[in-house]
């Protein structure tokens, strides 16, 4: 039986300058994505820029998200911290209440949570600061949806815990055997070639194996798939990927 047509959201990170410095081109990205995941301060991100993003978004008809890290402005959160779980889960919950917060009052709605970085690295398999996470998200909002790697901790428990998940993709990195990020300290871990970028994202959003970092088929579900903002000519790379999924039969549009 057909199973009819796919739908695939497509992402990518926002917001993630901080006062004067800019980091991504969120206006040009607003346009072919169909959810914004949104720096809340931690990693990156200011008041002025956490509004601006989100009046925009809302502007273009895109999904709000809280992009939520850890507190470590000078590494961008992607170095892991040893957080103890009630401190992270008290950081997550100021996160998404500052990001709430800014929402509402350019008359938008957070629909989702993502962790960033280091810390979306380390709940994959860190169950004590995976818990703290959907902990957070509990208290602060129910009808959040958390996103995150397919297999994750984060999402088994969130799951547990009755609350909705999405699993994550993306674009624009290498994965492992294990159907984990490889490091970006590694070599090879960040594809360039647009071309081939578009090709795994069809695949990946269509069912289809794509190769790991050695070359071997690895399958990987693919509800939303994300392009990094701050990955060298993201906006290209982001209308490239949603031309080639919607010439490939996909349709792209928000989970929430």
């Amino acid at each position: 039986m057909d199973p009819g047509p796919v739908t695939v959201d497509l992402n990518a990170d926002l917001g993630e300058g901080f006062g004067r410095w800019g980091l991504s081109d969120d206006e040009g990205l607003l346009d072919p994505v169909t959810s914004a995941s949104v720096a809340c301060g931690f990693h990156a991100g200011d008041p002025s820029t956490m509004s601006r993003v989100c009046e925009a978004a809302l502007a273009q008809g895109v999904s709000i998200g809280a992009h939520v890290g850890y507190r470590d402005l000078a590494g961008f959160g992607r170095r892991f911290l040893d957080v103890a779980p009630d401190d992270l889960r008290d950081d997550v919950v100021y996160q998404l209440a500052a990001l709430i917060g800014t929402a509402g009052s350019v008359g938008a709605r957070v629909r989702y949570v993502k962790p960033h970085g280091a810390l979306y690295n380390a709940v994959v398999d860190h169950r004590e600061q995976a818990a703290a996470v959907v902990a957070a998200v509990a208290a602060v909002d129910r009808t959040l949806l958390i996103v995150g790697l397919p297999s994750s901790a984060v999402l088994e428990l969130a799951a547990a815990e009755g609350l909705a998940t999405v699993t994550e993709a993306f674009a624009d990195r290498a994965y492992t055997q294990a159907g984990t990020l490889v490091s970006r300290r590694l070599p090879g871990s960040v594809p360039h070639d647009v071309d081939d970028v578009v090709a795994r994202c069809v695949a990946m959003a269509t069912g289809r194996p794509v190769p790991d970092v050695d070359g071997a088929p690895l399958l990987v579900q693919a509800h939303s798939i994300c392009v990094h903002g701050d990955t060298p000519g993201a906006v290209a790379v982001a209308r490239a990927v949603r031309a080639g999924l919607e010439g490939a039969g996909v349709d792209v549009a928000a989970f929430a």
